[in-house]
């Protein structure tokens, strides 16, 4: 058992706890862009050894786990100003609008941009903090993760619904063929809304937004209940979750298929099937998000800290490296840039990958030993308290170390 003096104050922990969630899911999500060559793998897919494993691994968990930070975070807010005697609900809101701001600049780079889906669905956390009831939010997310919209799809298709059985709308996508061969500023054009549309379908069709919404909730509750600022209280139950985590990911995703091929011999139709199968994977994705969330909290509150506490300084530079890592990489794989979507090997992009993850864990950590925020960061709280007097730079002590401004 780690010695007392090496356990962080609990509002440390529950602050870095998160941050280093939060900095594994950034870094994961990373990964995942690199390989499918931000989006543009699934052109010409070529199933291999690295991109299996990292998409089974990584693809659906990683955004999943920064949308449960994201819950977690709103109610850090909304308690802090609770303990000021203040509501900060309409900053809240104005914090989104700015959010959303951000994420319709960044997805001119990235049409996948993930900045304005987090931000549009928050405004329900305002509707949720009004709800004191636990169960009742804890109810409501068990019902997201049921996925209710897939399955009215699945029922709506099998019993022959023409809006269910056509096809579907994220398929259609104009935006491809310019990422491929177009210029910058063609690629600029359509992303301003026709390169769009195929995203926020993929997102209802697939059931993405009644998850992101469950997932709010969760980390919502979780901040309630202090789940990561006590993590000596909850130990037993979370190495329970743990456990339960691991065998529904690994019956999930033995048993998919088998479940696929038993479903397909019913006679539904396609539809109905792609629906069956989309679902079934929600499932294994969210089992795969508590299993790697729960793995993250043991280890941190273990003698194996060293393992993940670096990922605790990437976790304060979320929007900073998200953007920063589009503007790099994706005039890397498109059409306009290098174009090295085909060029790269599944081998290469990893290799790349993860020297460009290990390089944004160095830096995060130097920079920070330095400055307070990262520079998006704190533009995103400058304009949020609408003052430039938002301390950056860290204040140094006599002996050289960095003080807490």
């Amino acid at each position: 058992m780690t010695g007392i003096q090496n356990q962080p104050r609990p509002q440390d922990a529950r602050l870095e706890v998160v941050d280093v969630l939060r900095g594994f899911a950034l870094m994961g999500l990373f990964l995942v862009h690199m390989i499918e060559s931000y989006e543009l793998y699934w052109i010409d897919p070529k199933p291999g050894v690295i991109v299996d494993t990292v998409f089974l691994l990584l693809m659906g968990k990683s955004f999943s786990l920064l949308a449960l930070c994201f819950g977690f975070s709103f109610f850090i807010l909304m308690d802090r100003a609770a303990k000021r005697g203040t509501d900060f609900s309409l900053r809240f809101a104005w914090r989104l609008l700015i959010l959303e701001v951000i994420g319709f600049l960044h997805s001119l780079i990235y049409r996948g941009d993930i900045i304005q889906t987090l931000a549009a669905m928050g405004l329900l956390l305002l509707v949720a903090h009004r709800i004191r009831s636990n169960r009742a939010l804890i109810a409501a997310a068990i019902f997201c993760f049921a996925g209710p919209s897939l399955i009215f799809q699945l029922v709506a298709a099998a019993s022959g619904a023409g809006w269910a059985n056509g096809q579907a709308m994220s398929s259609s996508d104009p935006g491809m063929p310019l990422y491929v061969s177009g210029t910058w500023w063609q690629v600029l054009q359509v992303n301003l809304w026709a390169g769009q549309v195929p995203k926020y379908w993929f997102f209802i069709e697939y059931g993405r937004l009644v998850q992101i919404l469950g997932l709010f909730l969760l980390g919502m509750v979780l901040g309630r209940i202090g789940f990561f600022g006590r993590l000596g209280e909850f130990r037993r139950q979370r190495a329970i979750a743990l456990g339960i985590a691991i065998v529904a990911a690994v019956a999930l995703h033995f048993g998919r298929e088998p479940l696929r091929l038993a479903f397909a011999e019913l006679g539904y139709g396609p539809a109905a099937e792609r629906a069956f199968w989309t679902l079934t994977g929600n499932w294994l994705d969210l089992a795969g998000t508590a299993f790697w969330a729960l793995l993250l909290m043991a280890l941190y509150e273990s003698r194996l800290r060293w393992l993940v506490h670096p990922f605790a300084p990437a976790g304060r530079f979320t929007l900073t490296f998200y953007i920063a890592q589009s503007a790099i990489f994706v005039p890397v794989f498109y059409g306009f840039g290098l174009g090295m979507w085909q060029v790269w090997s599944q081998e290469t992009r990893l290799i790349v990958a993860l020297a460009a993850i290990a390089f944004q864990m160095w830096f995060a950590a130097a920079w920070l030993a330095r400055y307070q925020y990262g520079p998006i960061e704190w533009v995103w709280r400058a304009l949020t308290y609408w003052t430039v007097d938002v301390p950056f730079r860290r204040r140094i002590s006599s002996v050289g170390a960095p003080a807490q401004a």
